[in-house]
């Protein structure tokens, strides 16, 4: 049984392999025709453009991990029932249940890989990347408002109208409010910088509002002490698909804590747990089509299907995901029933194919 295991694991690892080179090269090739529009702009030569689609890579590869799976066992299982080696394999007395148990400690590698890549490669990758092309642009984060950035911090409301790559924060201006929703203080900096678990704001002016009076304050240098930190800002620089779990967690309590709405980030946050397990239900979906016979599905033919069910995975994904943020579905639902519908059928095609 080692001597098939390793003869799979190897087989089925050089063919999604070979599927994942393909499809990250198509990839890379985009974002670098994409990128072009912007070279000369500012300092973004073209090894900065470059070093941008490397730095994108990563992305990529998590997007893709389950589509190669699903290809790259497709093709290998062609072959093994082009060679007869799967029922050489049923006629030895393995059954059915046993290959598909195989193939899932395969599988098991596989989503670890991408789980991996998700959580701790993709995330700093992508920030990195993000910042570089800022920097080298001279352009500043992109807000959702002509004014800028609105953050609700416990009765403070806050609005800095730019955000630097190194997280620098330009004109924030601060709205401090009572328990009673009276504006107490209205403070206004010229740059603030995250420092020793505190902001550091540079240039500030003070209006205090009283009962009666009004007073000014300016200050050349003040502390500023909040919940926002320089890795919630991250999510201006990085798609929420593309954090780690821990950084949406944080941010999704922080968006709870302030009674704002949380949907698209826990989509996401589930979306982290339940995609590189996609990667099984591939693997689930691909066996069935190692028992077509060679003559009515080919390798070429077998490829092409595996290609559109992919393509067919990820638009469902993206269409769950928007459905589920317009209508305001459970987020669980909306990030689990691509994969449960492929589960679904994968079983099914499973079933028929062991009566066989």
């Amino acid at each position: 049984m080692n001597i098939i295991t390793r003869y799979l694991l190897k087989e089925i690892t050089a063919s999604v392999t070979f599927v994942m080179i393909g499809l990250i090269a198509m990839f890379l090739f985009f974002d670098l025709i994409q990128e072009l529009e912007d070279l000369g702009r500012g300092n973004y030569g073209l090894s900065k453009v470059a070093l941008f689609v490397i730095l994108s890579a990563p992305g990529h590869i998590y997007e893709v991990m389950p589509v190669a799976v699903l290809v790259g066992c497709m093709y290998s299982l062609g072959q093994f029932s082009r060679h007869s080696e799967l029922v050489v394999l049923r006629v030895s007395g393995i059954s059915l249940l046993e290959i598909l148990t195989l193939l899932l400690k395969i599988g098991l590698i596989f989503t670890l890989i991408t789980f991996l890549i998700g959580e701790l490669i993709t995330p700093l990758s992508e920030k990195v990347a993000q910042r570089m092309r800022l920097k080298a642009t001279d352009s500043v984060v992109v807000q959702d408002f002509v004014s800028g950035l609105w953050v609700k911090d416990a009765y403070s409301f806050v609005n800095v109208k730019e955000v630097l790559p190194d997280g620098t924060l330009q004109n924030v201006q601060i709205y401090e409010f009572d328990n009673h929703f009276k504006l107490r203080t209205s403070s206004h900096a010229e740059s603030g910088q995250f420092e020793e678990g505190q902001w550091s704001l540079q240039k500030v002016t003070q209006i205090h509002f009283d009962k009666d009076t009004n007073h000014i304050n300016r200050l050349d240098r003040a502390t500023w002490r909040s919940v926002i930190r320089p890795e919630l800002l991250n999510v201006l620089l990085v798609l929420p698909e593309k954090m780690s779990a821990w950084n949406l967690y944080s941010y999704i309590q922080h968006l709870s804590a302030n009674k704002q709405r949380t949907t698209r980030y826990q989509m996401a946050l589930w979306g982290k747990i339940i995609y590189p397990l996609a990667c099984l239900v591939m693997i689930i979906l691909a066996l069935p089509f190692g028992f077509v016979q060679q003559r009515s599905a080919g390798a070429s033919s077998k490829i092409f299907i595996g290609i559109m069910l992919g393509v067919l995975y990820q638009i469902l994904n993206r269409t769950f995901i928007h459905l589920g943020v317009l209508n305001d579905w459970v987020p669980l639902f909306s990030a689990i029933m691509p994969t449960m519908l492929f589960l679904m059928a994968g079983l099914t095609m499973l079933y028929y194919a062991g009566r066989r």
